[in-house]
């Protein structure tokens, strides 16, 4: 069978717009452009916005007009186009330069800890820094930051309803934890935990930020995908303890990030615990939970050992009772003072090296 445009056009004259009730070529919806070549027919249908809710229907009519009123044997090809142009996306965290994960492989390595006295570590330097608590099943920077009974607040920003961060010790903090009852557990379904988390993300007005730091979960999980999905991140922190399991469970979080598909730099690894110092002997150092295991881990992936921070009891206790250690001037607040200068240099660096990040597109 022999096509023609007019045969084309005939045949789309039948299709009717349902938002006006005319046919879309007396609408002046078609384009100019048929284009026929053997039994393979495209066109063009214009549309006034490009999130027309007939848009899709309107493309499944016009191909099955083509069919019944033409050749069923003729391959057709949709386009379509809009009058307007789509909207910018709006951009998560426009006012925030550096967005930091702190991670780690497995639980109990004080990965809280760390991301905890480097936020108000880098405060104290006199950055802007905001603390996400990401840990959705277990949240812990309310307890660590003594403001657990604080209530959350809205306010108007650009007319949108925003809600208001908590700041302490010169850092904006929100954590799940401001949300649900903290003597008791977190039951989510993993969509329920990365919507809710999303929420504290967007919808909340962190403002203009140099550090946004990210208290991940341990090991790997839908909640990380959310995260590199969801935000632009400049890199990871990873913390590890020097034992072996501990190392390896560090390699396997350090290999999801290095992931094709993934890809989030590695600003370094933090060795947590790395020995243990008795306060009447501070010359002395007992490495009760193995020697250097960060170190070695660090030299063979070829990442930087960002701090090597001892073990002592005061760094717990701090943290328990809402006032981080890194606050302090002893030594262990001058280790986390060591580290958020190593993190800034990683950084420094990340960005003068590397191209701008970007989000992580992860196809079904």
């Amino acid at each position: 069978m022999q096509l023609y445009p007019s045969l084309i056009t005939d045949a789309l004259a039948t299709v009717r717009y349902p938002g006006s009730g005319k046919n879309i070529v007396e609408a002046e919806m078609l384009a100019d452009d048929i284009r026929i070549d053997g039994n393979k027919v495209s066109f063009t249908i214009i549309f006034d916005k490009p999130t027309d809710p007939f848009m899709r229907s309107l493309v499944k009519a016009a191909r099955t007009a083509i069919h019944t009123h033409v050749s069923p044997e003729v391959e057709v090809t949709v386009n379509t186009a809009s009058r307007q142009p789509a909207p910018k996306p709006i951009p998560v965290l426009p006012g925030v330069k550096n967005i930091i994960g702190v991670s780690s492989g497995k639980g109990g390595v004080g990965k809280s800890t760390v991301a905890a006295n480097l936020a108000v570590a880098l405060a104290r330097d006199g950055y802007k820094v905001g603390l996400l608590d990401a840990d959705i099943f277990g949240p812990s920077m309310p307890k660590m930051f003594g403001i657990e009974d604080e209530q959350l607040f809205i306010h108007e920003v650009d007319g949108r309803q925003m809600i208001i961060p908590v700041e302490r010790f010169g850092v904006k903090i929100l954590s799940i934890g401001f949300l649900v009852d903290k003597d008791k557990a977190v039951l989510w379904r993993g969509s329920m935990a990365s919507n809710a988390l999303k929420q504290l993300i967007t919808d909340a007005d962190w403002g203009e930020l140099d550090y946004f730091l990210i208290d991940m979960p341990p090991g790997t999980s839908d909640i990380h995908l959310t995260l590199v999905q969801t935000l632009a991140m400049t890199g990871v922190v990873v913390v590890t303890t020097p034992q072996e399991v501990a190392l390896a469970d560090a390699r396997k979080g350090i290999a999801m990030f290095m992931e094709d598909k993934i890809n989030v730099p590695i600003l370094g690894l933090v060795e947590n615990m790395a020995y243990f110092t008795p306060a009447p002997h501070p010359d002395e150092r007992y490495y009760i939970f193995g020697r250097e295991g960060g170190l070695k881990l660090a030299d063979r992936l070829g990442v930087r050992l960002l701090s090597q921070i001892p073990l002592v009891a005061g760094i717990a206790e701090s943290g328990d009772a809402g006032h981080p250690i890194a606050l302090a001037e002893s030594l262990s607040g001058m280790a986390f003072n060591h580290l958020a200068h190593e993190v800034i240099d990683a950084v420094n660096t990340r960005n003068s090296t590397l191209p701008p990040t970007i989000k992580v597109e992860l196809k079904k």
